[in-house]
């Protein structure tokens, strides 16, 4: 099953959810005014749209995720590569590559990933 498409507001919201669950979603909506200064109903919006495509869970006031933060960099990334770079991962790494001042510990890092 594909990952559920998460938009970047949501995204702001998961990466609070990711570092804090389970929590309840009166903290949540807490943190949430703290971090995006978003109002409690806006909070619980998120929390249903969320809950209705399959990102969270929120079983007795007990919001949890349903995607990881891997899961949901992982989709974005591949929606990336598909969209402007024609699904070609090759082409992608060459722009990252060119745009980036890497250090030697993160070319070896990524020379190990590749070879595996």
């Amino acid at each position: 099953m594909p990952t559920p498409k998460i938009f970047e507001s949501e995204y702001r919201f998961c990466l609070i959810l990711w570092e804090n669950e389970p929590i309840k979603s009166t903290e949540l909506a807490r943190l949430c005014k703290q971090k995006l200064d978003w109002s409690k109903t806006t909070t619980y919006t998120v929390i249903k749209r969320l809950s209705d495509r399959g990102v969270v869970k929120n079983e007795n006031t007990v919001v949890t995720s349903l995607v990881s933060k891997e899961e949901a960099q992982l989709s974005e990334l591949d929606e990336l590569v598909d969209k402007k770079f024609e699904g070609s991962l090759p082409a992608f790494l060459a722009a990252f590559g060119r745009r980036q001042e890497l250090s030697d510990a993160e070319i070896a890092e990524i020379r190990r990933i590749i070879e595996r």
